[in-house]
């Protein structure tokens, strides 16, 4: 039975699986995310909300140029140094206050070592990552994703935006639902979902935009906003030239 044309216009151009193989030729194996040790991970993906990865990279310098980059380390030095230390992160107290509380978690639950995290359940850890303040939904997938090799997607603001403008979700959709909806119709695959996030980070970088570069985008022909944005501006071409 053909589906019916309202249904088969609603259909994504190109799929999950499809996207990901044709942004993995394109840009090649991305090989995140950038640190020595999972806990030097999980610090990045805490300083890193709301600022620039140059920013974050300053900070990490800080740490780790007075040998602050280990649970027992963060909780033992005195909030006002460890503020200072992380300055360039932005929101730097707020963000201290991050760090001790994930340093004291990992030293009581896990004995300071993050590679232990990783033979606990994915649901498990995931709730006690949420219930340590100031640590949401990305930062605690991030931190599961990286540092703990568990197959669950981070759905960013350059996801939500790429698959919205793709046509694979509606543009409004939330974080969780997209995160859903990803995990869903992919295999559980924690290098995966490594080298996607870091593929959409890139690809919203450098061509999906806030301003899109379309007609520059290796995509283009498969997604529904860049067919939409070419149409228009062959129209208005064609018009220009009559």
């Amino acid at each position: 039975m053909m589906p019916s044309r309202k249904a088969a216009s609603s259909l994504p151009l190109i799929d999950l699986e499809e996207f990901y193989a044709v942004l993995l030729g394109h840009y090649g194996d991305p090989m995140w995310w950038p640190a020595d040790t999972p806990f030097e991970m999980c610090a990045g993906a805490i300083l890193t909300q709301n600022t620039s990865w140059k920013n974050v990279e300053r900070a990490i310098a800080g740490l780790k140029k007075l040998n602050l980059m280990t649970a027992s380390a963060i909780a033992r030095t005195a909030p006002d140094v460890l503020e200072q230390v992380i300055k360039s992160s932005g929101s730097y107290r707020q963000k201290a206050r991050r760090l001790r509380l994930f340093a004291q978690f990992v030293l009581e639950s896990y004995g300071g070592r993050v590679e232990q995290m990783r033979g606990v359940h994915v649901d498990t850890l995931r709730r006690e990552l949420l219930s340590i303040h100031g640590i949401g939904p990305e930062t605690a997938d991030s931190i599961l994703l990286y540092a703990c090799d568990k197959p669950v997607f981070v759905a960013d603001a350059y996801s939500r935006r790429i698959f919205g403008r793709l046509g694979v979700a509606p543009g409004d959709t939330g974080y969780g639902a997209l995160k859903s909806m990803v995990e869903g119709r992919l295999r559980a695959d924690a290098p995966m979902y490594n080298r996607l996030h870091a593929l959409l980070v890139e690809f919203g970088k450098q061509l999906c935009r806030q301003e899109p570069l379309c007609s520059r985008c290796f995509v283009s022909s498969r997604c529904r906003y860049g067919l939409n944005s070419l149409n228009v501006k062959k129209r208005v071409s064609e018009d220009e030239d009559e």
